[in-house]
């Protein structure tokens, strides 16, 4: 008996500190702005799928993530990027490679306006407010 405790409780406390992992956001969106640049230079469909689905799964870790500014927005942004994405993999599949293209010029679009929102202040921004 005193074993099982000792054995649930490993567990639930396990599971406990996996649930509290944070996502370090900058590594994860270095990492989605690689599989993006795979994405866009792929020549062959199935390069494609699997720098798109990569891609796709990185955004969807970078939600996950603690957003301390305009957390609504960024999260809606990354649900615009999601779909962009998912667009651009049937676009890509029923009509090949260049149907990918507008989709992913949107999501480089939509990365320019969300990545606003994260930008540090500027000096005069500091000095003077906003």
């Amino acid at each position: 008996m005193k074993y099982l405790v000792i054995i649930f409780t490993l567990l639930f406390s396990s599971m406990s500190f996996a649930q509290q992992e944070k996502v370090d956001l900058e590594v994860n969106m270095k990492n989605t702005g690689l599989a993006y640049k795979q994405a866009v230079q792929a020549t062959q469909l199935i390069e494609f799928n699997t720098a798109i689905d990569e891609f796709i799964k990185l955004v969807k870790v970078s939600k996950t993530a603690k957003f301390y500014k305009k957390a609504e927005q960024s999260l809606q942004g990354l649900d615009k990027v999601i779909a962009q994405a998912e667009l651009a993999k049937k676009a890509a599949n029923k009509q090949g490679l260049s149907a990918a293209k507008e989709p992913l010029k949107n999501i480089d679009n939509l990365r320019k306006k969300y990545h606003e929102l994260h930008e540090p202040p500027g000096f005069f921004e500091l000095l003077f407010g906003s």
